[in-house]
């Protein structure tokens, strides 16, 4: 068991204060470094947290000794910096998603494995307490056989969100899809996947038909999708929907929708609005009042400031899984799991017909 974890951070943008704060309320972590190429940013980055900048992760990895690496990094270049950790036996953390493609994070997980070190990803979703919530009542059954689970992120963002930087581009953006909406498809099949007997591997999504289009942005101000839409199949027959869309002036909250024969839970954002189940129990008057006031964060508008208590839980557990038998529930195996979904729904929409995940 380590009794101090030395941390270092790969890209210093928005979601590197986040996990910077983070590690910040940690007793047994301390960030001693980050990196990225712009000095100015890097420098008042290094003093705001009193660590160390450099501008190649290699050198960090080298000189500042972490031992864990977390990449926030633009989505289409994590591997390189997960690489690099790797061949120095550093375990990772690292920001949704894995990577923009299956074959990409096939790399990552074999690079990690011969390695022996841990690969997890990020999705601090997971770690409300109120999906926690949810989440137990998927594995206790209370939902009954699951009719249907719906993920909705009805987003907008700005021309102003994709210009000069990395995001609405092809290879590091890779589309909304896998930039935004992502955390609410995570979400939905890790709940819906509760209520299946699945093995651990399995996603459990089997089938989806998708229309993914440009629609409220000029095509020289990004270079993918927008707004998009599936219906999905799941392993035990139920059915759902997703939708993401940054192109919904002025924006709306995240829903997840999860209901069966026995019951159903709805959550706009981080608030509980229907927890109604046909067996009441004891506590679930106590969940409603609890969960059910206005809890919301704000994630409709790229420019709210973020509540960062679920990455802070999101990290501490992944350390924790460094020292504990239990080891961290969201490891590659996890965190690929709508990566797949997404890299399934593009398919769709490319050939106009259904596409099966394996």
């Amino acid at each position: 068991m380590t009794d101090h974890h030395r941390i270092a951070i790969a890209g210093i943008g928005t979601v590197a204060e986040v996990h910077a704060l983070s590690i910040r309320d940690l007793n047994r972590a301390t960030l001693v470094a980050g990196s990225c190429r712009t000095e100015s940013r890097g420098r008042e980055f290094a003093a705001e947290f009193d660590c160390e900048w450099y501008g190649d992760t290699g050198r960090m990895l080298d000189e500042a000794d972490p031992g864990v690496l977390i990449v926030c990094t633009p989505s289409g270049a994590h591997s390189e910096p997960t690489l690099a950790a790797a061949a120095r036996n550093v375990d990772v953390l690292c920001e949704k998603p894995l990577e923009i493609t299956a074959d990409r994070i096939d790399r990552m997980v074999a690079a990690a494995e011969d390695a022996g070190i841990t690969l997890g990803g990020v999705f601090q979703q997971r770690f409300d307490p109120l999906f926690r919530r949810v989440r137990e009542a998927a594995d206790a059954g209370r939902f009954g056989q699951l009719s249907a689970a719906n993920a909705y992120v009805p987003w907008w963002r700005d021309d102003d969100y994709y210009d000069g930087g990395w995001q609405g581009t092809r290879d590091l953006d890779g589309g909304e899809l896998l930039n935004q909406a992502i955390h609410g498809i995570d979400l939905v099949q890790w709940l819906a996947g509760a209520t299946m007997d699945l093995d651990r591997d399995e996603n459990p999504i089997a089938e989806v038909f998708a229309y993914t289009d440009r629609l409220a942005h000029a095509e020289d101000s990004i270079a993918i999708e927008d707004t998009a839409v599936a219906s999905v199949r799941y392993r035990d027959g139920s059915v759902g929907q997703i939708l993401g869309a940054t192109s919904m002036y002025p924006g709306s909250s995240q829903r997840i929708q999860l209901g069966g024969r026995e019951g159903t839970a709805e959550m706009l954002a981080d608030e509980l609005v229907t927890w109604e189940f046909r067996e009441e129990r004891e506590d679930d008057e106590r969940i409603r009042r609890e969960f059910g006031s206005d809890r919301d964060t704000g994630d409709g508008e790229a420019d709210v400031a973020m509540n960062y208590a679920n990455h802070r839980r999101n990290i501490k557990r992944f350390i924790d899984g460094l020292d504990d038998e239990e080891p961290y529930p969201l490891d590659a195996v996890e965190a690929r799991k709508a990566v797949d979904i997404i890299e399934a729904i593009y398919e769709s929409a490319e050939r106009s017909e259904p596409v099966r995940l394996l």
